[in-house]
């Protein structure tokens, strides 16, 4: 029987630099999606807020500082190994510093939106992308 109501929230920043995207690749090891490339993102913990889970994730995936926009600008709804999700999706402006990527990742690129559309099968991501990398940054 179908649960009606129950889906992993999660998050995913859209960080612009010079006209192009932080994009990292899924390490082999990762359960959910070994080598697919994505931005940086991850589930909101219980009782967290999305607007801080996307910094927390920035901060444990790439280390970078940014200015986050604290309006999200997509949302859409994917699935996390057979489970539902709903993933909110932020656009965020580099500031300074390198890219460490944690274990989680074995590579990352500052790519443009064609360049992340042929690396990524995530539509949505890349449909969000696009519309990032196409307004003003």
């Amino acid at each position: 029987m179908e649960q009606r109501g129950q889906h992993v929230v999660a998050v995913a920043a859209l960080i612009v630099r010079e006209g192009r995207v932080l994009s990292l690749r899924r390490a082999p090891s990762n359960l959910a999606g070994p080598g697919l490339w994505e931005t940086v993102s991850g589930r909101v913990e219980q009782g967290e807020q999305p607007l801080v889970a996307v910094l927390r994730e920035i901060d444990e995936e790439c280390g970078l500082e940014v200015e986050i926009e604290p309006r999200p600008l997509a949302a859409y709804a994917a699935e996390r190994r057979g489970y539902p999700m709903v993933v909110v999706l932020y656009r965020a402006k580099y500031i300074a510093g390198e890219v460490r990527i944690s274990d989680e990742h074995d590579q990352f690129a500052w790519l443009t939106a064609e360049e992340f559309s042929q690396r990524s099968s995530l539509r949505p991501l890349c449909e969000a992308v696009e519309q990032v990398l196409s307004a003003r940054s």
